[in-house]
């Protein structure tokens, strides 16, 4: 039955990472990849206040698989990631490389904080 939970967050994280990749992606003019930054952000987010509900004991493993596991599982993606900052690299675009990787993990991880923090002050 784990497995139904993760093949059903995965339905919807993946169209739902496609779709927003586009989005923001069109409204920009940059060979940045918006995309893909801002569903890597809010799928940190998104675990981040998981696993604070988690601790807080307010979410139960089955929504753990549905929503971290299947659904930001599908809706993060390193290996777009990867890919666009190697090609920023072949093309020329050293500096939006090295800006992507930095900005990624930093904001990544100040998603993940704030989802974390969130948690906190809404379950305990």
């Amino acid at each position: 039955m784990n497995w139904l939970l993760v093949v059903a967050g995965g339905m919807i994280g993946a169209p739902l990472r496609y779709l927003t990749d586009r989005a923001v992606q069109s409204r920009h003019d940059s060979v940045f990849p918006w995309g893909t930054f801002t569903v890597n952000v809010i799928g940190s987010v998104v675990l981040g206040l998981l696993t604070g509900a988690a601790l807080a004991g307010a979410v139960g493993s089955d929504l753990r698989l549905l929503l971290g596991t299947g659904l930001c599982g599908a809706l993060t993606t390193y290996s777009t990631f990867s890919y666009e900052t190697l090609r920023l690299t072949e093309t020329g675009a050293r500096l939006h490389a090295a800006v992507n990787v930095g900005a990624s993990v930093a904001a990544g991880l100040a998603a993940a904080f704030a989802g974390v923090t969130l948690a906190d002050a809404l379950w305990t």
